[in-house]
């Protein structure tokens, strides 16, 4: 009788109102002070005030997001996790993101749905594969699992592939990452934003900063659309409209932004259990748990702040992934959506000071930010709480620029998102 009447409870919510259930976190009014205030309520800014209260014990912290709690690029992603990454720097903080991920959902006490079916990135010519064994080896040296497989241990784990040597790009082999794979990411930003709340944070939605308040040199605040907040420190995780907050506080930043673009298919039954990328013929697909295929490729050429994107970024990235899978050219896109990246020249992060005293910044993944969230939040969370950067995040200062030590990752996010 109990299981029918819940049965019927579900039912009559899933039409109607939610009855008598309780919010997931709180919605206050913002007070006029914080310890530190962070500025966006996405995955990365999520993560950094859950990280600084679990880990350095602050909990006076207000997370303030103009629109709703991860309505940005954390709701506009395609979900993919992973850290093969070539260079020293960007494989620490890409590992330690992965190894968060992996007890993410124990720590959280939230499913975050992880499934680490693997990433695995093709070689169509003699160049591919010589750099794919490069970057293997770079790899492995850093400790991280990484493998090169042929043409034929690739066809036997995704039999759908079209291998066939008169393909107009020919599979020669690839590698794979087994610890790669995907994750919910709404769930992502609705655990975080559970915990960080259940340990005293604000989260302040619908609350867009207009200013950011200085006084010799020092961040004092900010000026928002629901009155003025001060605090002591302040931290900008805004993707996307990162320049847009430093001309705020009177400092330019070495990013520009793009639209990204996703799509899904119509729903079919498992068909594709793995994550399959190429950067040759630029795409990458994966299936979602609800059968649909998530299809993207790289950033709209202009810049831009749209959430939408352009016609022609579409019809690439559909035909390329007919070069791969002639068995999907009958199915139906479904939606398509874009989100708003902030790149920078050598597709690397920044995170760490600003000009401004106490003033700190998180931004520039470009379209790898998703994988990053948990291990950006920590090592954010340890800069913004010590006034000084963790040695993970030391190297993607933006003093970097000045100084000419560029950490070029193009190669690993050109498409592999």
């Amino acid at each position: 009788m109990a299981a029918r009447y819940s049965i019927v409870s579900l039912v009559r919510n899933a039409f109607g109102y939610h009855e008598g259930w309780q919010r997931a976190w709180r919605s206050p009014d913002p007070k006029e002070r914080y310890h530190v205030v962070v500025i966006g309520g996405g995955g990365h800014g999520l993560a950094t005030a859950y990280y600084l209260a679990k880990e350095h014990g602050v909990t006076d912290i207000a997370v303030i997001e103009r629109g709703w709690l991860g309505g940005g690029n954390t709701g506009r992603n395609t979900t993919i996790i992973r850290s093969n990454y070539l260079w020293d720097e960007s494989a620490g903080i890409y590992e330690k993101a992965l190894q968060l991920y992996e007890g993410l959902s124990q720590d959280l006490n939230f499913n975050i749905m992880l499934s680490q079916r693997g990433v695995l990135n093709l070689a169509h010519n003699l160049h591919d594969l010589r750099e794919i064994s490069r970057r293997v080896n770079a790899i492995r040296l850093n400790g991280i699992d990484s493998e090169v497989l042929s043409a034929e241990e690739i066809k036997a784990m995704v039999p759908i592939l079209n291998i066939s040597p008169g393909a107009r790009y020919p599979v020669l082999g690839g590698s794979l990452q087994r610890r790669g794979g995907v994750a919910r990411h709404d769930a992502v930003a609705w655990g975080l934003a559970r915990a960080a709340d259940a340990r005293g944070v604000d989260i302040v939605q619908n609350c867009e900063v207009t200013d950011i308040l200085r006084e010799g040199g020092r961040v004092t605040g900010v000026e928002t659309t629901r009155g003025t907040i001060m605090a002591d420190k302040v931290g900008i995780v805004v993707a996307g409209h990162s320049s847009v907050l430093a001309a705020m506080a009177g400092f330019r930043m070495p990013v520009e932004s793009h639209p990204l673009q996703a799509l899904v298919s119509e729903p079919i039954k498992p068909i594709l259990d793995t994550v399959v990328m190429s950067g040759t013929v630029h795409v990458y697909v994966s299936q979602s748990d609800r059968g649909e295929l998530v299809m993207g490729a790289g950033i709209d050429g202009h810049n831009g702040y749209t959430q939408r994107g352009s016609l022609p970024v579409i019809e690439h990235m559909v035909a390329a992934a007919m070069e791969l899978f002639p068995i999907f050219s009958r199915l139906r896109m479904m939606r398509q959506w874009g989100g708003i990246v902030d790149v920078c020249p050598d597709a690397s992060p920044i995170i760490g000071k600003t000009p401004v005293e106490n003033l700190f910044i998180n931004c520039g993944w470009g379209t790898g930010g998703f994988k990053a969230t948990p291990g950006s939040g920590w090592v954010f969370a340890h800069t913004i709480a010590r006034g000084e950067p963790h040695p993970l995040n030391a190297p993607f200062s933006l003093d970097r620029f000045a100084a000419g030590k560029l950490i070029d990752e193009h190669g690993a996010a050109g498409v592999a998102h």
